[in-house]
């Protein structure tokens, strides 16, 4: 009798942990409050050596932002791989996605930021692509 063995995969490998830059971090607050009470909305790239730092934000052209939502017009994203997310606000103190962040986020990257009032370092939360809470380390 012949034993198969399995083959492993990239979904065993251990995962590297995600990072984001401080002055990233405080760009996305900033942001944020500026955009106060209309949700902010932008997109993240990471480091060209990391491939796990985030160390920009960028801002669509003609990006909506409204009280309840904020429409991306990703038809002005650029073609760049280095784009791994997507980063929003909340007016509210709740940095939890809804069902339609959620439905977003399967669509657009893998690492997505909520920032919630008071837009602070400790008032945000990362997710993955599927809505699971990350940990994102500030360096």
């Amino acid at each position: 009798m012949k034993l198969l063995r399995r083959r492993s995969s990239v979904k065993d490998a251990p995962q590297q942990p995600w990072k984001i830059r401080q002055d990233c971090l405080a760009l996305i607050c900033e942001c944020a409050k500026d955009e106060y009470p209309h949700e902010f909305g932008g997109l993240l790239r990471v480091d060209t050596l990391d491939k796990h730092l985030i160390s920009e934000l960028v801002i669509l052209p003609g990006t909506i932002a409204g009280d309840t939502h904020t429409l991306f017009q990703m038809h002005m994203r650029p073609l760049d791989f280095s784009i791994v997310g997507t980063v929003h606000s909340h007016p509210s103190r709740s940095p939890f996605p809804s069902q339609a962040d959620l439905q977003f986020f399967q669509k657009y990257g893998r690492v997505h930021i909520i920032a919630a009032s008071p837009y602070s370092f400790s008032s945000w939360r990362a997710y993955d692509a599927r809505g699971g809470e990350m940990i994102l380390e500030v360096v």
